[in-house]
């Protein structure tokens, strides 16, 4: 058994609940802002043990201005606010369509040819959405916050073109995802401290340093030393089990009673990023 692996899906099984149970106490920019410094904090930390070539030179890292902005700053603050507005099944459900969205813009900007399974696998998810979206009322076709599903649709697509620049960045993990926060933490300092403020709650900031470690930090490490050490095939197969063991941590903790249109949406959106499979990225980073 790949141990990593295992860590790895039921550590970020049990993010969305985080995520809920943390927005109740703090605000969504407030949440980024700490959990970011903690990944941050991570990130460093494993870079000084490793040292490896070049990772705290500026010059060398100079992407990451960009990466940053788009993930952590900008993708979790779309993804937080989702969850802020939508129950956490919908929200974890519809952002989960992200490799679906790869396949569709790896199909625009790098010229890949779309097959006949993605195709169905496309088909799938939107199909999934919609019924996640309306939660079964199917007849109506009116989403019950278009504007919660929207931007959790949004996160989904800001992820998969964040994983396009990232396959394009030959840095080594750690370093990417050092400056990555580094900047990020940056960006959502200046826009706390512009806009919004930061909220001081101690159990707010103990479910934010939460999602740091186990969201945004050490399980991604714990993920890429998974496919260090098995087939990356099988063991990016079982990320799929990550929302299906969510559901029931969510119903556990959050208190949410799990809808039928949840699980039948979810289904469909999963068989759709199996038929669609481009890549093998970690979900949710």
């Amino acid at each position: 058994m790949n141990i990593y692996a295992v860590l790895s899906i039921l550590f970020w099984s049990t993010v969305a609940s985080a995520f809920k149970l943390t927005l109740s106490r703090i605000d969504p920019v407030s949440m980024l802002f700490y959990s970011s410094i903690t990944s941050t904090l991570v990130f460093l930390l494993v870079n000084i043990i490793r040292k490896p070539e070049n990772w705290s030179s500026i010059r060398a890292n100079y992407n990451s201005i960009l990466l940053g902005f788009m993930n952590p700053f900008f993708y979790y603050l779309v993804l937080f606010t989702a969850y802020s507005r939508l129950p956490a099944q919908e929200a974890q459900a519809l952002n989960y369509t992200w490799p679906i969205m790869l396949v569709l813009f790896s199909s625009y900007l790098l010229r890949q040819p779309v097959t006949l399974n993605e195709v169905f696998g496309i088909l799938l998810g939107f199909l999934g959405i919609v019924i996640i979206g309306t939660r079964g009322d199917l007849s109506s076709l009116s989403f019950k916050d278009p504007v919660g599903d929207g931007l959790a649709l949004s996160s989904a697509m800001l992820f998969a073109m964040y994983w396009i620049l990232n396959l394009q960045d030959d840095r080594r993990a750690e370093v990417k995802m050092f400056w990555n926060f580094l900047f990020g933490s940056v960006y959502i300092t200046l826009y706390a401290i512009g806009f919004k403020g930061i909220k001081l709650d101690p159990l707010g900031i103990l479910g934010a340093v939460y999602i740091g470690i186990f969201e945004m930090g050490v399980t991604y490490l714990l993920w890429l030393k998974a496919l260090e050490i098995d087939r990356a095939g099988k063991v990016a197969s079982l990320i799929y089990l990550t929302p299906i063991i969510s559901l029931g941590i969510i119903s556990l903790t959050v208190g949410e009673r799990i809808m039928a249109s949840t699980v039948v949406g979810l289904g469909l959106i999963l068989s759709g990023v199996f038929l669609s499979r481009r890549g093998g990225g970690p979900a949710g980073i």
